[in-house]
């Protein structure tokens, strides 16, 4: 019997996950679906229940259900709890296992680049649900500091309060940390500014910036923001959120089926959906 999985959210109809996890179920020979479920707020629980009803083997979580599905969920790993936030969720003999993927896929994107975080003073830019992930992430991988700028200077205090892992760290404005960007080994961009179709904003002014700096950017459409771009022109290495993005979906299949997938035809396929561009 084939074995259903799927995605929770609202909208979902631009998800990509589907296209996916379906091509890795078929290069894997596994009998199973990856169905898309555009689920409003009012009816997480009933969506939930209905996945577990149907012995669904798990299932993502996407905008805006991460923090509000784990009362419906019957257990939740430490790293998801600590960040309040679930992207993936095991069927375990029927217990629902909430599981949080983001921080690591963005972990796992950054080994192509050699980077050794333990030596890393980090920047992260935003204080929202990416940025939480990823800066309790590398917290736990103790680099030698992190800081988070924000355009709310007290959403970034919080956020470093709140971090159960013992790390160096400071909240600065956008603008201070304009003026310091040249101190900075790894410079994270975990907000939405830059998106389609808003691609001429950037949240940060990149004059200060360390040409041997690597810049990153959680957004994959457009491949190119104007601050890869503009990093890039400066001389600094760079890379686009098409690698977080693949890397937490690789590590939910491998939740899911035991198999880590082949990230190169997982990285092509998502090029593909995107039209190269």
């Amino acid at each position: 019997m084939k074995k259903l999985f799927g995605v929770l959210g609202n909208p979902i109809g631009h998800s990509m996950s589907p296209v996916m996890h379906n091509d890795l179920f078929s290069l894997y020979n596994i009998d199973a679906e990856y169905l898309p479920f555009l689920v409003k707020e009012d009816e997480l629980r009933d969506a939930v229940n209905g996945l577990r009803a149907l012995g669904a083997g798990g299932f993502n979580v996407t905008i805006p259900h991460k923090s509000s599905i784990i009362p419906f969920l019957d257990e939740v790993d430490e790293l998801a709890a600590s960040i309040g936030a679930v992207n993936t969720v095991v069927n375990k003999d029927g217990k629902l296992i909430g599981y949080n993927t983001d921080g690591l896929g963005f972990l796992k994107g950054l080994d192509a680049y050699k980077t050794k975080i333990q030596s890393q003073k980090i920047l992260v830019i935003g204080a929202g649900g990416a940025a939480r992930a990823i800066y309790f992430t590398l917290a736990k991988e103790k680099p030698i500091q992190i800081d988070i700028a924000n355009r709310t200077l007290e959403k970034a205090v919080q956020l470093i309060e709140e971090c159960p892992y013992s790390i160096s760290s400071r909240g600065l404005t956008l603008n201070h940390a304009s003026s310091e960007l040249g101190e900075y080994d790894l410079i994270i961009q975990t907000t939405m500014i830059g998106m389609e179709p808003n691609i001429t904003e950037q949240p940060i002014t990149l004059e200060y910036l360390n040409e041997n700096s690597l810049v990153c950017e959680i957004i994959y459409n457009p491949l190119e923001t104007r601050i890869l771009r503009e990093a890039k022109s400066i001389g600094a290495t760079v890379q686009n959120g098409i690698d977080m993005f693949v890397y937490q979906g690789a590590l939910a299949f491998e939740k899911w089926t035991g198999i880590f997938p082949d990230i190169q035809r997982m990285k092509e396929n998502v090029l593909g959906q995107l039209g190269g561009k």
